[in-house]
C-alpha cells in the first residue's frame, strides 16, 4: 500500500504535465503543498526548496501534510515533497512558478 494518496499544490491534483500556468502564482502570493497520506504510525514529512527546509512536521497516520511557501522574487524554483513513514520513503519534485505580477486581462 502506498504512504502517499495524494498531492494537491493550490488545492488541485498535483500532475507535473499540467499546464504550469494553472500552478502559478505573483510574488508574495503562497504556494499551498498538500500530502494526503494513509497507513498507521507517525510519517515524517518535509518540503525543501534549493535546500532550504519550509516546512516539516511528524503527521500521526492517516493524515495530511500541510505547508505554504511565498516567494519575495519572480522565478522557477524546485520543491522536493519527502515523506518517511510506515517503512517507506516518497519523493516527489513540485515546480514552483512564480510572476511578477498577476495577469490582468
Amino acid at each position: 500500500m502506498a504512504l502517499v494518496r495524494l498531492v494537491k499544490l493550490n488545492n488541485l491534483q498535483y500532475n507535473a504535465n499540467r499546464d504550469p500556468d494553472v500552478y502559478r502564482r505573483s510574488v508574495g502570493k503562497s504556494f499551498r503543498i498538500q500530502a494526503f497520506l494513509v497507513g498507521t504510525g507517525p510519517a515524517k514529512a518535509r518540503f525543501t526548496v534549493n535546500g532550504e527546509v519550509r516546512g516539516e512536521t511528524t503527521v500521526t497516520l492517516p493524515g495530511r501534510f500541510d505547508c505554504e511557501v511565498s516567494f519575495d522574487t519572480a522565478g522557477s524554483r524546485v520543491g522536493i515533497l519527502s515523506i518517511e513513514g510506515n517503512g517507506e520513503q516518497f519523493t516527489q519534485e513540485l515546480r514552483l512558478d512564480t510572476v511578477e505580477h498577476d495577469w490582468v486581462g
